[in-house]
């Protein structure tokens, strides 16, 4: 990997692209973490650099699950698309997302780009005609995508299944392997009908593939990448659609394909390239020289669900077109779970980036700090709030925050606000002043190596070095007997302070802008990082500001309970009532003698966790009931509390104690009690009936 790090110097320019988010939805924390940070952590570095970077980002606004949002919501897929378009390019745009452009592939441009790139292919002879049989609603007259198809799984029974998978399961499906399969336009039988696609031959792509990949890529590309790759290939390669019958995407370009529209998986990655023809219209470059020139580098920055698209598919598009380069990384990472669980939109288990800056408002470099902290690199990883609220207080503002500060403020008190001179050096200043050195190479050598997690631990290590120096020397101690020295110790202080502020751009943008500005200084680039020499004796720094400030607890509780909230709601969604138990006859029931009554006394039965001892006054007489609620109410909370009680139970020892009825109890779908209790003003003793 290292010699493949020095040969990047080969490269010209870079085309960087993330994945393309799908507009159907908002962002969460899992997108970011996944995708956008590191792309965006390493178009800084690079820009800082002064390399040429180009990084491209858009909305991904075709396939089914638009369409079906939009009959859910009665409105079309385009206006389902503007919305979240919008919304996403806003979160993009708050949490400093810095895209050179940040497109969409419902544009005419890519309509355009990609009809060519398909009839390139056609003219080639690279596809190959299929017809097959697909389910087809005669009552809408169209041919029923496979999410528009659902019924029984025939692995687990699951009754709503979908034509794709299986959501209770998890089991990969074909629509025709469905249990009495219907349609979800019409709700009636699909029939099957023949229809006519073309094939992307994958298998033809196999020998070139393992050259390109297994052996070329096998020292450079990250593991969990090279090996979902290699396993795909070792399990065989099959012909792939790259048309589907719909009437929302890219038209198919052939005579007489009317209801038939470029696959979104085909249609979606040429959007990188009709967003650069897009920026070059805009900036009067030309898009060819970072797609096709061999001295551009091609990096794809994906989650690990897209990896066969863009490592397998996508070049495989790339190499029969014939004129484009290919990637040279796809430092792909794994998913990111919330709180222990997997996130899920459909469960509503999500952190939403356009929520967290109204809750959470100035914060975006936190998240952005904690999501590269914990980024899922190699493996699935976890983003907890109470990890959040330690990241922030313990590093973010006790190091980072309190370091920055301190010398700031020292040096506003000492010496108004003016850089002092270097007086002299001790060995530990001289070893400092080394160190400070070496920090922009290890960061570089990380961030090179797309090890982000690594990169932003020594970022923070530059101001841990800052932080301990500080404490160390205790200026504030010797003011008085060396003030001298002090003018050294706040110097070099400073200078890690300007070091930082461009060391930490790529990572912490916001912050990294304010401590530049804060320090007065310009626009600095990478190669002025690593000397002691960024301010000069004399520069006014301006009046301090704190960088970070603490989280409470009373914060992170409220967005945990947001996260309880919602799983309740979403327990309370899919709780299914215990079917009703066999009839049984009026005579029965009228048995029951059920009536209003208060709690007078409740103790806990002696040696048992559940037992209540209440007294009860029925109104007929006060008598004594056990009851086993003691895991769900204290005793002396539910004095005083109206109950149903059924009076002519069968008195009953338990523990040694006569019970003498029965109060009536609700249990919810957790499993914790709620007491039947009648309204307010009905007398002790009234029939229930």
């Amino acid at each position: 990997m290292e010699t493949k790090c020095a040969a990047q110097n080969q490269f010209k320019r870079t085309t960087v692209t993330s994945a393309l988010p799908y507009a159907n939805g908002p962002l969460h924390i899992g997108h970011l973490a996944g995708v956008y940070i590191p792309a965006d952590i390493f178009v800084r570095y690079l820009r800082s650099k002064g390399e040429e970077v180009l990084f491209i980002g858009g909305s991904d606004e075709h396939g089914v699950p638009i369409t079906i949002k939009a009959r859910q919501q009665g409105v079309s897929p385009q206006d389902i698309v503007d919305k979240y378009h919008e919304i996403i390019k806003q979160s993009f745009k708050d949490f400093g997302i810095s895209f050179d452009i940040y497109s969409r592939t419902s544009n005419q441009i890519h309509h355009e780009t990609a009809s060519e790139f398909f009839t390139k292919m056609y003219d080639q002879g690279d596809f190959i005609e299929k017809t097959s049989e697909q389910y087809f609603d005669e009552e809408n007259n169209q041919f029923l995508a496979d999410r528009y198809i659902t019924g029984t799984c025939p692995h687990c029974s699951y009754e709503r299944a979908y034509g794709d998978q299986c959501e209770n399961c998890g089991t990969t499906l074909n629509a025709t392997d469905l249990i009495n399969p219907k349609s979800a336009l019409s709700g009636n039988v699909p029939v099957l009908k023949e229809t006519k696609h073309w094939f992307l031959p994958l298998d033809k792509y196999e020998n070139w593939l393992k050259e390109w990949i297994i052996e070329g890529h096998k020292d450079d590309w990250k593991p969990n990448v090279y090996g979902q790759v290699k396993s795909w290939i070792d399990h065989g390669l099959q012909a792939r659609a790259v048309t589907r019958d719909l009437d929302w995407g890219v038209k198919v370009p052939l005579p007489d394909t009317e209801g038939k529209v470029l696959y979104v998986w085909f249609d979606a990655p040429i959007g990188y390239i009709s967003a650069t023809r897009e920026w070059a219209e805009q900036t009067g470059n030309n898009w060819e020289t970072w797609w096709k020139d061999p001295e551009s580098r091609l990096i794809h920055f994906i989650g690990k669900d897209n990896i066969v698209f863009h490592c397998i598919i996508f070049p495989a598009m790339l190499k029969a077109e014939g004129s484009y380069i290919l990637p040279d990384n796809v430092p792909a990472f794994e998913f990111l779970n919330l709180e222990n669980d997997k996130i899920s939109t459909s469960r509503n288990w999500a952190v939403w980036l356009h929520e967290y800056l109204v809750e959470l408002p100035g914060k975006q470099d936190v998240l952005r700090y904690v999501l590269t902290s914990n980024a899922p690199e190699t493996k699935d990883n976890d983003f907890t709030w109470k990890d959040f609220q330690s990241k922030n207080n313990n590093e973010l503002l006790a190091i980072f925050g309190n370091f920055v500060n301190r010398a700031l403020v020292l040096t506003q008190k000492y010496f108004d606000g003016k850089v002092p001179p270097i007086t002299g050096l001790t060995d530990e200043d001289k070893k400092v002043i080394a160190e400070i050195g070496q920090f922009p190479a290890r960061i570089s050598r990380s961030l090179d190596l797309f090890r982000f997690r690594e990169a932003l631990a020594e970022m923070m290590n530059l101001a841990r070095l800052g932080n301990k120096y500080l404490t160390d020397n205790e200026p504030w101690k010797i003011i008085k007997t060396d003030r001298e020295r002090v003018r050294t110790i706040l110097n070099i202080s400073l200078q890690i302070c300007a070091n930082l502020s461009i060391v930490a751009e790529p990572f912490l943008p916001f912050t990294a802008h304010r401590l530049a500005s804060l320090l007065n200084l310009e626009k600095l680039r990478w190669k002025d990082a690593g000397t002691e020499g960024l301010l000069k004796p004399g520069d006014l720094i301006r009046e301090p500001e704190y960088l970070f400030e603490k989280i409470e607890d009373e914060a992170i509780a409220a967005q945990v309970q947001k996260l309880m909230d919602t799983k309740i709601n979403n327990a309370a969604g899919a709780f299914k009532a215990k079917p009703a138990r066999e009839n049984i006859g009026f005579d029965d029931f009228a048995k029951l003698d059920i009536r209003v009554g208060i709690i007078l006394e409740a103790e806990k039965v002696a040696k048992t966790k559940k037992l209540l001892k209440l007294k009860i006054d029925t109104g007929i007489d006060k008598r004594t009931v056990i009851s086993g609620i003691a895991e769900y109410f204290e005793p002396e909370d539910i004095i005083g509390k109206k109950v149903s009680i059924l009076v002519n139970l069968a008195p009953k020892q338990l523990k040694g104690i006569d019970s003498q009825g029965m109060i009536l109890m609700a249990e919810n779908l957790d499993g914790t009690l709620g007491f039947v209790s009648p309204p307010e003003g009905f007398v002790n003793g009234s029939e229930i009936r």
